[in-house]
């Protein structure tokens, strides 16, 4: 189980790191030069913090889910008591899979790796 779990981990944080990265040099970065952007909490400025805090809130959050993989990963088999945790970070990233195939049409090469990260996570189940 190390084994998938830590690869699943590695997986999870690389997804965050290329989100964070690539969003902020091709995406956020242009979306917030925009000058037609609405006034969030009464400013353009909130708003653009808002974007961009929410923008990477998601890669810590796909790297807490790797610090509970790596932390889940040290014991040859799942204790009972991490099988419902694994189960969530598993259906987490399945379904993550699911939303981005189809919202992206498949154009975009993130739920391979949500998919890897969900099956990977599933098979240290077993």
């Amino acid at each position: 189980m190390s084994l998938v779990l830590t690869s699943a981990a590695f997986l999870a944080v690389a997804i965050g790191v290329a989100h964070s990265w690539l969003g902020e040099r091709y995406l956020v970065s242009r979306l917030l030069r925009l000058e037609n952007l609405p006034r969030i909490g009464g400013s353009r400025s909130f708003t653009r913090h808002t974007i961009r805090f929410a923008w990477h809130l998601t890669t810590v959050a796909w790297v807490g889910m790797a610090g509970v993989l790596v932390a889940l990963s040290g014991s040859p088999h799942a204790a009972p008591a991490s099988r419902p945790i694994l189960v969530a970070v598993s259906s987490t990233f399945l379904v993550s899979a699911l939303l981005s195939a189809v919202g992206a049409r498949m154009r975009h090469f993130s739920w391979l790796v949500f998919l890897a990260i969900g099956l990977l996570t599933a098979a240290g189940l077993m």
